[in-house]
């Protein structure tokens, strides 16, 4: 996938492991009883230390209405967001090329870079990394922990590829992660690719309809939030 489009370079680096001086203040300061923070901070990444795995389900949904594909391992780190990573943006990707090739690639260790989300022409959502997860889709470290990808399937040089299906089911996927963590919709909180700190990547694209898409995710959040106080 090239620089038009798709998820960006890593912009990985090392996780933010626990340090024996952590560690060592962490169990200080239970013991004498203060310093919540501290004490806090060291709950948080107990499950990052050697042999010791933090539980999930494998296959577990954050969005309902999706199917799940796992991506390969190397395309994501774990986390335990919005814990220890805050969740304040949603960042829109297109493919630059079909929903299966980005499966594939997403699948694939090489390829470095996957979104949480695929979003076909058809409204089909797919799901492939789990959110409180650090996917490596912009290309940008701090951008990638704070984020939630979404991918569209189709070229960011045929408008024709962003159907009503697409952008419909998309919206109502956007609507329901920014419910989850707080984030205002607002095109301050959700962004395009090429908006990204330091990217090289131009997606989604002059043919992406921002006022349209914000419109249907307004919408959505509206409908939500009317379901839920008639419940």
């Amino acid at each position: 996938m090239g620089n038009n489009g798709s998820a960006g370079s890593p912009g990985k680096g090392p996780g933010r492991g626990i340090s024996r001086r952590t560690l060592l203040i962490g169990g200080g300061v239970a013991a004498a009883g203060t310093a919540a923070l501290a004490v806090d901070d060291v709950r948080r990444v107990w499950w990052r230390m050697p042999g010791v795995e933090k539980p999930r389900k494998e296959g577990e949904l954050d969005y309902t209405p999706a199917r799940w594909i796992a991506a390969s391992e190397g395309n994501w780190r774990r986390a335990d967001r919005p814990d220890d990573f805050g969740v304040d943006r949603v960042i829109i990707h297109v493919t630059q090329g079909s929903y299966a090739s980005a499966v594939k690639v997403f699948q694939d260790p090489a390829h470095q870079a996957a979104t949480h989300y695929i979003v076909g022409q058809n409204g089909r959502v797919t799901q492939m990394i789990r959110e409180l997860d650090v996917a490596y889709h912009a290309g940008n470290r701090s951008f990638n922990e704070r984020s939630v990808g979404i991918e569209h399937e189709g070229f960011v040089d045929r408008p024709q590829d962003f159907t009503a299906e697409m952008y419909e089911s998309s919206a109502r996927l956007t609507a329901a992660i920014c419910k989850r963590y707080g984030i205002p919709v607002d095109r301050e909180h959700i962004i395009g690719h090429v908006e990204v700190p330091g990217t090289d990547h131009t997606d989604p694209g002059p043919h992406w309809d921002w006022t349209r898409y914000m419109k249907l995710v307004r919408a959505a959040s509206t409908a939500a939030a009317e379901g839920a106080q008639a419940s």
